[in-house]
């Protein structure tokens, strides 16, 4: 097969979500949905929204089946040659995806919108700096423990979410087939904010690791104060995909941007280290346009974030340095998840989670990761947030375009449990869009994007997918049939 008529179903990701304490948006869903349109039970006229209670839609809370056992596939027959390659040409069976599509797994930013909301209401640049650099760690935390891969978005997919209950509405799309590229769009519901940007991570395959490089800018426009914030998320890396327990960590600096008042927050993403001292852990520190620091940051990207005068925090530090400090009792909710020891000539040790975060007396709480559903380990360590993304109501296909990700055959006989069908579907899908392509070729045509077109950043003025507007007028009659 040369490489026009390749199919690349690029591993767009490998991510997760530890969770504890605080109050959840997700935690009021409730209800189990069967998302096999066709033998829904409910009734209702088209288009009907699922039942609300006291206002607030109920979203379900569960898979319609759970997750399917790995354990009879090798990782190693399809990846042994592709030691130190880019993965995005390698095709991966459908045993190691998840129930998901790519541009619903970046949909996961959202999951603590609560974060750009409380940005928006602040008064003071300091603080609004702190709510956004929270809001930027906490878009990873999905991350945790998610070891499948998403759907690789076919060319012109779509994803749309409309959450009044979290005040805002998501749209994205697949603008590049290789490399894959998907650009996403999101504003709040009462013009508070406008959430940005074009992912194309970069994956390499290391003998025992995947690392995943990220590329693309990501903006957030606080409209009220005239403010735009960009940064670039860390780099994810996960361990063991061969033999042993698959683990992940997170490592690199963030640097997130005011371009209106110059301040800058610097967040270092640490690697685990020999010990696993540092796993998870997150520190950083806002300075204003003159590199004088203003507060300092610290936590982790699996459970929460604190910040502190910078006074404060050097006190602490230094006399922790000298042991005068007596260990400090957790303040968090919630036992520490250990990760258990393996050892082995192949896989990498696991490390041992760390205690949790030792909070420095006088500290701010910035933010909490949600908790997760109970039954997360058979849903494939969603989230609640997450187990909703797929969700497909009765009369919500006559709504949607043709191109939305809940309507791909693949990816609802995978979330039904059926993986006989998902793996027909799927390569039925790659078929026809390796025949798309071969007849664009013979026209000489060229894809023309539906949402987004390519242009400049206006803040960084580097190459970005810019949204075109009109999505939700909800004129589909020129989409792609690419199901």
């Amino acid at each position: 097969m040369n490489g026009e008529e390749e199919f690349f179903d690029a591993v767009t990701g490998f991510e997760f979500d530890n969770s504890s304490g605080e109050f959840s948006e997700a935690n009021k869903i409730t209800g189990m949905i069967d998302l096999d349109t066709s033998k829904s039970t409910r009734s209702g006229k088209s288009g009907e929204r699922s039942p609300q209670e006291n206002g607030i839609q109920k979203h379900r809370t569960a898979l319609p089946a759970p997750m399917f056992t790995r354990s009879d596939f090798s990782v190693w027959s399809i990846l042994k040659k592709c030691i130190g390659l880019e993965l995005s040409k390698i095709t991966m069976p459908i045993a190691f995806n998840e129930p998901l599509s790519f541009l619903q797994r970046i949909t996961e930013y959202m999951e603590h919108v609560r974060l750009i909301h409380r940005a928006s209401r602040q008064l003071q640049p300091l603080e609004r700096m702190q709510s956004v650099a929270a809001f930027a760690v906490s878009a990873v935390a999905s991350q945790w423990e998610r070891t499948g891969k998403p759907f690789n978005p076919l060319l012109g997919e779509t994803y749309e979410l409309i959450r009044e209950d979290l005040g805002f509405r998501f749209i994205s799309e697949q603008v590049s087939h290789h490399p894959p590229i998907s650009a996403f769009y999101s504003e709040g519901l009462s013009q508070d904010f406008m959430f940005h940007g074009s992912i194309y991570p970069k994956l390499k395959f290391w003998g025992k690791s995947v690392e995943a490089e990220p590329r693309g800018t990501i903006t957030l426009e606080l409209l009220k104060h005239n403010e735009a914030y960009t940064w670039t998320n860390p780099t994810c890396c996960v361990h063991n995909v061969i033999l042993g327990q698959l683990w992940i960590e997170q490592y690199g600096t963030v640097e997130i941007l005011n371009h209106r008042t110059g301040d800058k927050c610097v967040l270092n993403f640490k690697p685990c280290g020999l010990f696993g001292k540092e796993l998870h852990r997150v520190e950083g520190y806002i300075q204003d346009k003159n590199k004088k620091k203003l507060f300092m940051i610290y936590g982790k990207w699996t459970e929460c974030l604190w910040g502190i005068d910078p006074g404060s925090y050097e006190s602490f530090k230094k006399h922790e340095r000298r042991g005068d400090h007596p260990r400090k009792p957790r303040l968090d909710d919630g036992p520490e998840k250990a990760d258990s020891d393996i050892t082995g000539d192949v896989a990498d040790d696991v490390p041992v989670a760390q205690e949790t975060v030792q909070v420095i007396p006088g500290s701010k709480l910035l933010w909490r990761i949600n908790s997760r559903p109970p039954n997360s380990a058979q849903m494939y360590n969603f989230t609640s947030f997450t187990v909703s993304l797929n969700e497909l109501e009765s009369g919500m296909e006559k709504t949607l375009p043709p191109t939305d990700c809940r309507l791909r055959p693949d990816i609802r006989g995978m979330e039904n449990g059926n993986m006989d069908l998902a793996s027909q579907e799927k390569e039925r899908l790659e078929e026809k869009q390796r025949e798309a392509r071969r007849e664009r070729a013979k026209e000489e045509a060229e894809w023309r994007t539906r949402w987004f077109y390519p242009g400049n950043n206006p803040y960084t003025g580097t190459p970005d997918w810019l949204y075109a507007g009109d999505y939700f007028e909800r004129n589909f009659s020129d989409c792609p049939d690419i199901y």
